[in-house]
This record gives structure tokens, sequence and C-alpha cells, in this order.
């Protein structure tokens, strides 16, 4: 460990970037010409493109097209510097990061510091569903899931007992916001469209998805209006819609629900479950909170100022999931356009020494939301114009392109989704017993380093 912490030669304005999604990665893109150097620290070596994660764990796009390299995507920005670390702590008093590789430790010194470390999976203080339920929020999760859907209908070619086999082939999800949705259509279509007659002895369409979610419609931020129609849309995909229940137990064979208006509890035995009910901000939001004297809630998500800062640290910059700001929503849009603004701020601050009290408040576009429902069905929201249907799907699928990031995953992905309009086959179902056993094999690793 050096005694002293990292800072680039030169002495320039040095600004660290924690988190390398789309917060991070646009606000690293926006200094690329100020005076200033850039530290950006990721916990892996990728940038992720997490609302497509859903169709890399069903199968339909492999994770090369939604996961690039951080050094092939930046190599081009001659005052950044990319490192892969986990950061475990922030001494806002010193104005050091403390980031750790494997057993390493690495320090940090910071003039401006961005926090764009996103958010992990909420089980509302549950956390021991997660073992059975594993959320959809990495690359790790997409491949686990992936092979926890194709474990479910091999196994079903080999037991006897029509029991077994319904329990196998049925599947719950529980959350129905845009990830549940989706994540419940495409398993509908793997099941009803993407394997054929004579692939199993059985007929694979006989799979049950279920949805759960304690609201009173799914899709809640679009209104309810386009709550209905995706809900009609899923129901004709043949997916069970359940509505006003919150989950009280999940284990290995099953899951149980309650109906939070009659009390009534229910359990369904299912094999495969999937939890996208919530989300839960990085911890260095709490740490960072504590040090501004800024009170963070339950949901990890840190309450900033007008500028995205935190308290009374005005060199310290919050975005994209982790902040507490206007109620925005946690989508990509708001990080990239937060990330944006906190770049924007500094280089100011850098180039023309504005004060904090000067700053311009973030003032957020809303460009609207958007979830697909099948093929040649999606819901869109813009404002007070809505659409649905086959022109909404063409809106979402040039939407999702657009943010891509490099014109080989823009190609590749709009050819795989062209090819998947007319063909059902899929491409990328294959999985390892690596990836379905990744879960326990990673609960076995943190028990042994305590």
């Amino acid at each position: 460990m050096a005694d002293k912490p990292f800072r680039p030669a030169g002495n320039r304005h040095h600004v660290v970037i924690v988190g390398a999604g789309f917060g991070g990665l646009y606000a690293a893109r926006e200094l690329a010409d100020a005076d200033v150097d850039i530290t950006l620290i990721n916990r892996t070596d990728h940038h992720l493109f997490p609302p497509l994660l859903y169709q890399v764990a069903t199968g339909l796009l492999s994770s090369g097209e939604i996961g690039v390299s951080l050094r092939q995507l930046t190599r081009g920005q001659k005052n950044l510097r990319v490192v892969r670390g986990d950061v475990q702590d922030i001494d806002s008093s010193a104005q050091v990061v403390v980031a750790v590789d494997e057993d390493n430790e690495y320090r940090y010194e910071y003039d401006s510091l961005i926090i764009a470390a996103g958010a992990g999976q909420s089980y509302f203080g549950n956390d021991h569903f997660a073992e059975f339920a594993p959320g959809l929020k990495t690359l790790d999760d997409a491949f686990e899931i992936r092979a926890r859907i194709m474990d479910a209908f091999e196994r079903a070619e080999l037991t006897d007992s029509a029991e077994e086999r319904e329990r196998l082939l049925t599947f719950v999800i529980v959350g129905a916001g845009p990830t549940g949705v989706e994540m419940a259509g495409q398993i509908a279509e793997l099941a009803h469209r993407s394997f054929k007659k004579g692939e199993y002895s059985f007929s694979p369409d006989s799979a049950k998805i279920v949805l759960i979610d304690g609201m009173a419609q799914v899709l809640p931020p679009f209104g309810k209006r386009l709550g209905k129609k995706a809900q009609r849309q899923l129901e004709r995909e043949g997916v069970t819609i359940v509505l006003n229940s919150m989950v009280t137990n999940v284990d290995e064979k099953s899951v149980t629900y309650k109906n939070t208006k009659t009390e009534e509890e229910t359990t369904v035995e299912a094999e495969t479950k999937i939890w996208s009910a919530g989300v839960e901000a990085s911890p260095l939001g709490r740490i960072i909170g504590e040090q501004a004297g800024v009170e963070v809630p339950r949901n990890g998500k840190v309450p900033v100022n007008p500028d995205c800062t935190v308290g009374e640290l005005r060199n310290v910059f919050v975005v994209g999931d982790m902040m507490q700001l206007d109620k925005l929503p946690g989508v990509a849009q708001v990080a990239i356009q937060s990330g944006e603004y906190a770049a924007r701020i500094i280089k100011e601050q850098v180039e023309h020494d504005v004060a904090p009290q000067d700053r311009e408040p973030f003032s957020y576009f809303d460009k609207g939301s958007m979830a697909i429902i099948s093929r040649f069905n999606a819901v869109v929201k813009m404002g007070k114009v809505e659409f649905t249907g086959f022109i909404g799907w063409l809106m979402w699928l040039f939407v999702h392109v657009q943010f891509l990031q490099s014109l080989r995953n823009r190609f590749v992905t709009s050819f795989t989704w062209l090819l998947n309009a007319i063909n059902p086959r899929r491409y990328n179902l294959v999985t390892t017993n690596g990836q379905l056993e990744q879960r326990l094999a990673r609960g076995n690793a943190s028990v042994d380093k305590q």
C-alpha cells in the first residue's frame, strides 16, 4: 500500500470519477477538452448498457453487444486514466478515495469527486431472498438467470413427474416495472415461440410465467392507460399478472405472496425466481452522506443540492441512480444528464473560477420512458404523448441502438433484432455449470474472506 495517495504529475486539477456507467462515462467525456486530469475507477473492466441485460438473460443478445471494454472505449481521451477497483471508502476531509482490487488497497487524491456508482438490487430487508431470486444488475446476474432458465427446461426433460415438470416450468418475476415486464415478455416468447415442437419431449409452451407486484398496475410510472395496455398484451402472451401483492417468502422451490387487500397468502411452486422489485443505491452514498451531515434514507439515495453536490461538500458530486433530487427516476437519461452537468460545473470552476453559490442548478430534460412488451409491441411515454404497438416498438429499437457505445455493437444488435423479428431462434442460449452455480461460489468466497 502506498503511503501517499496517487495524484497525476503536473499538478492540474484532478477529477476522480467513481463508476463507469452512464453517469461516470458521460462525465468523463464532457471533461475531455478541459484542463484537468481524470481518474476513472470502476469495479469491472467494461461499460455496461443495463437496459438490455434482460436480453442477455434470455439468449437474444450476447454480452459483447451490451458491454464494451473501458480501455477501448476511452483510449482516445488523453487526460483520462482508467483503473479497476472497488471503492470502499471516501475521506472527504483529506479528499482521498480508497479503492480495493483483490487484496490490494489503492488511494487517490482528488480536487473534485464525481460519485456515479449506481444502484444494486433491493430486497427490502430480506436479503436472504437473493440466494433463490437473483436480481438483474450485472452481466454475472444475466448469465446466472439465463443458466437457471435453461436448466429448468433441461431438468423438465428428465423428470417423469407431471407435478415436478410443472414446478420446473413455472417462472416467477417479482416486480412489474420495466425490467420485470420486459423479462416476463421475453421468457414468454422464449417458451412459446423460440423453442419449436420436437426440441423437447414435452411442450415448451406449457411454461407458466407469473409476474407479481405490490402496486395496482404494471409499469406504474407510465400511467394507467399504458399500464393497462401492457398488462393486456402480457396476458395475451401467456403471462399471469398478480397485482396488489407483496412477496413474503422465497425459498428453493416456491414463492409466497400476500394480497395487500385481503391479507390472503398464496404459494406458487416455482424453480426459477427473478427479482426486479426495487433498487438500493451504492453504500458509498451513506459514507459520503454521513461525512456531509446529510441524512440518507433507507434506499441509499443521497439528497443533493441543486448543483448535485452533497451538503457542505461543494466539490463532491453525486449523480445518476445514487442521487435524490426532485423525485427524478433512476433511468439512464438522469444519469447521463447529471453526469454531464457535474462535469460542466467542474470545467467552469477550473476555467472561470465560478463560485459554488453562482452555479446554475441542474435541470433535467425528460426524454420519455419506454418498455418493450413483446416482439412488435412496446409502450412509450414522452410527456403527454403516448405510443403503443408496432410504432412504439420501432421507437424503442431506435432509441436503444443510439445509446450503445460502439458502432460495431449498434450494427450487430440491430442485425440480431432484425433476425429475431423474422426467425424465432435465439443464438445465445449456451450456458455453463459455472454460471448456474456462481451465486453459491460468490457466497462461499465472501464467507472465506470474513
